[in-house]
């Protein structure tokens, strides 16, 4: 008994270690060379397959096709047998519903369909499945401090990341395995003081484009702990 907490007492000690010897640039560097082993987020050109899956509700079928190189975002959804399409083709839009591009405002409006809604699921799934390169991005400033946290029983290294103004005004903390710097936790804050926001769980790696993607999204909330929904990706 003895032994088994001194050797859980040793992997502590060395996980903190390692942590006070990174900074969160260095942090960041080792992530993204687990995920991005060659480099590739920059030319990424592929599709991603995802399902949705949300507490009483039916499943959210997604096909998304991103072109970074020639700026080119698509997503093609199905749910309740309704087929929604949102094309973002270097900055111009263009939408349909069911295969029909002609659309009146009212079945826009009653089907919830916009070019506002297109930029945020473009920018939704850019980010989320560009982790952890997205943070190389303008105006995202990386903390120096790292941290070891242990959340949901594991230790983690733990990076802190805000936005400059014109960016965005939530706090994200991202947690990594202390050995393979693997991305494994999300969390983001509007206002770290109420505990609101979500956290979310990773699990699973599906190689696509070159990338090691996380394969399970689990979200929750920070507050209340309330299980929000699963995404699962696929080639």
């Amino acid at each position: 008994m003895a032994s088994k907490f001194l050797f859980s007492l040793l992997i502590c000690y060395c996980s903190t270690a390692i942590g006070q010897n990174l900074t969160g640039s260095e942090l960041l560097e080792k992530s993204i060379s687990f995920h991005d082993p060659n480099g590739q987020w920059t030319t990424f050109n592929t599709v991603l397959n995802i399902t949705m899956k949300t507490p009483n509700a039916p499943d959210r079928l997604s096909k998304i096709t991103l072109n970074l190189p020639q700026h080119f975002f698509q997503v093609v959804a199905k749910k309740e047998g309704i087929l929604t399409e949102y094309t973002i083709n270097k900055g111009k839009c263009s939408i349909a519903l069911n295969g029909k591009t002609e659309l009146s405002n009212e079945e826009l409006e009653a089907n919830n369909l916009s070019c506002d809604r297109a930029s945020m699921y473009k920018n939704y799934y850019t980010y989320l499945y560009g982790l952890p390169m997205k943070l190389k991005d303008v105006g995202t400033i990386i903390h120096d401090k790292v941290e070891t946290k242990i959340f949901k029983g594991k230790t983690y290294l733990r990076l802190k990341v805000t936005y400059d103004e014109a960016v965005g005004s939530d706090t994200w903390y991202f947690y990594f395995d202390p050995k393979s710097y693997a991305m494994e936790v999300y969390q983001f804050f509007h206002d770290e003081t109420k505990n609101d926001g979500e956290y979310i769980l990773l699990s699973g790696i599906e190689t696509i484009g070159g990338i090691n993607m996380p394969k399970v999204r689990a979200w929750y909330t920070n507050k209340e702990n309330n299980y929000l929904g699963t995404d699962s990706l696929k080639k």
